[in-house]
């Protein structure tokens, strides 16, 4: 057990910020209250005058695929051999040892969306986990969690200028997304059937897509590939998600009118594409405005991972606000990756996943003193 006393406790709850005592027991939040007696053989933290967040996480990220300081041997983010590979899945590629996990956990953030790149029309399967571990197997939260899919510049560039094949414009990226939506409606449809079709790995992969188990992850740059993604989602009554949503500035009323939340970033990165010209960290206070459910993210290691609080504080400059900010890498971002009723708030029941730290962690100068995930900590400052 774990008992953190006299901390100023952020909830990202309705009931706001209070000061508090906070247990932790088998790996969940058990009590807040204003004083908790220290229960036999609990650890016990005074966090007197430092400020307690729920665990940050990371909508969208790459880490432990594409790995730090590693170069092509660490490098497994995109199959970048044919335009349609959903049978890919990012736990057999994701390696817990990167140091940028340490670098995360160091910096508040205890979880993220976690898969393969956007070289690929359908990529393969997202995973949410904790990023504290060995293996990723015991650092899972939902798995699959998403299915990757992309528009626009991203296989554009890899298939028909790389590779001289399609797709070659938007129209084919188009075609081949629905090419395999329309498959796997039908081979689920003649299974339940009972017509027993040959068995299509691909097609099962997609299976949780066309069931509304889990939503397509819709990178997406430009406001008319934004608009493909939502037309051929709402085509086949198929849940997404707006994943970098650049110009999504530019369309703000037809994203909120759409119902699919965004995942706004990575802005603090160059404009290294024609597509992300555009970038800017207004996007999110203005979708967040326009009744958008917001996250942010890094889209690591296009931004490294540990930057996402300066991330939300530079969106919280440009309109978004600090509570609302916050919320984009706390509570927003969970609801996002369907993790809500384990994290994203301090709440009895929830998982003990949390920092502690000495101010806002949108101010530049804030430090992290622990990390608490499963209510053990995991990172204390000064400590190895």
């Amino acid at each position: 057990m774990l008992l953190v006393q006299n901390g100023i406790l952020h909830t990202m709850e309705a009931g706001g910020d209070i000061k508090a005592d906070l247990l932790a027991a088998d790996g969940v939040i058990a009590q807040i209250a204003p004083h908790i007696p220290p229960p036999e053989g609990a650890e016990v933290f005074n966090a007197a005058g430092l400020h307690i967040y729920p665990g940050i996480i990371d909508a969208h990220s790459h880490i432990g695929i594409s790995e730090e300081k590693v170069g092509l041997q660490g490098d497994d983010c995109n199959e970048g051999t044919t335009p349609v590979t959903p049978c890919l899945r990012a736990i057999d590629a994701i390696n817990p040892m990167d140091s940028a996990f340490h670098n995360a956990v160091a910096a508040g953030i205890t979880g993220a969306m976690v898969g393969p790149g956007s070289a690929n029309v359908v990529g393969g399967t997202f995973t949410v986990l904790k990023l504290a571990g060995k293996r990723v197997d015991n650092m899972l939260l939902k798995e699959p969690a998403a299915m990757k899919c992309a528009f626009g510049e991203n296989p554009k560039g890899c298939y028909g200028q790389g590779l001289k094949k399609s797709p070659m414009t938007r129209m084919a990226v188009a075609a081949l997304l629905r090419e395999l939506l329309f498959k796997t409606q039908r081979y689920r449809d003649d299974k339940l059937a009972g017509k027993n079709p040959p068995f299509d790995m691909k097609l099962e992969a997609m299976l949780p897509v066309v069931n509304g188990e889990i939503p397509l992850k819709c990178h997406a740059h430009r406001a008319d590939d934004i608009l493909t993604a939502v037309r051929i989602a709402k085509e086949f009554g198929v849940k997404a998600t707006l994943d970098h949503c650049t110009e999504g500035h530019l369309i703000p009323a037809e994203i909120a009118a759409s119902g699919f939340p965004a995942i706004v970033g990575p802005s603090l990165a160059s404009r290294s594409k024609i597509e992300v010209e555009g970038e800017d960290f207004k996007t999110a206070g203005i979708l967040d405005k326009a009744g958008v459910l917001v996250a942010l993210t890094t889209d690591h290691p296009v931004t490294r991972i540990h930057q996402l609080p300066l991330c939300a504080a530079l969106a919280a400059k440009k309109g978004m606000g600090e509570e609302a900010a916050l919320r984009a890498i706390t509570i927003n971002a969970a609801r996002i990756c369907r993790v809500s009723d384990r994290l994203g708030s301090l709440k009895q029941g929830k998982d003990a996943d949390f920092a502690l730290f000495d101010g806002s962690p949108l101010r530049l100068e804030t430090r992290v003193h622990a990390t608490v995930m499963n209510g053990q900590i995991v990172y204390r400052a000064g400590r190895p």
